[in-house]
């Protein structure tokens, strides 16, 4: 069974950093790809940031160059992080970690709707 617990949500000025992690566990999760969607109120949710198992990453374009994406592992436990660097009011929500539930390349897992997914932790960056 696979499960994600996110923590590290909060609030923080414009300009501000944060850093989110969350905890996969699951068989072989390993080996999928992993990475982090949001959504806002009245809008659709999109993709933020993978990373696969051949150590490729993927960004969204308005987060490149203030968000970074990793992920640790320990025996059998995943952390996933997200590095949120010059936090801007329009970075303001529900955030969500995620892993596919089937091989993929890191270009199609930001736009996959169909992953595991945790709770969401709340992000609100104010002016």
């Amino acid at each position: 069974q696979v499960q994600l617990v996110e923590s590290g949500g909060g609030s923080v000025q414009a300009g501000g950093s944060l850093t989110l992690s969350c905890a996969v566990s699951g068989y072989t999760s390993s080996s999928y790809c992993m990475g982090w969607f949001r959504q806002s109120p009245g809008k659709e949710r999109e993709g933020v940031a993978a990373i696969c198992p051949d150590g490729s990453t993927s960004y969204n374009d308005s987060v490149k160059g203030r968000f970074t994406v990793s992920k640790d592992q320990d025996n059998a436990e995943i952390t996933l992080w997200l590095q949120m660097n010059s936090l801007k009011p329009e970075d303001t929500a529900i955030y969500y970690c995620a892993r596919a539930p089937v091989p993929m390349t890191v270009i199609h897992f930001l736009d996959y709707p169909y992953h595991y997914w945790g709770q969401g932790t709340q992000v609100t960056v104010s002016s």
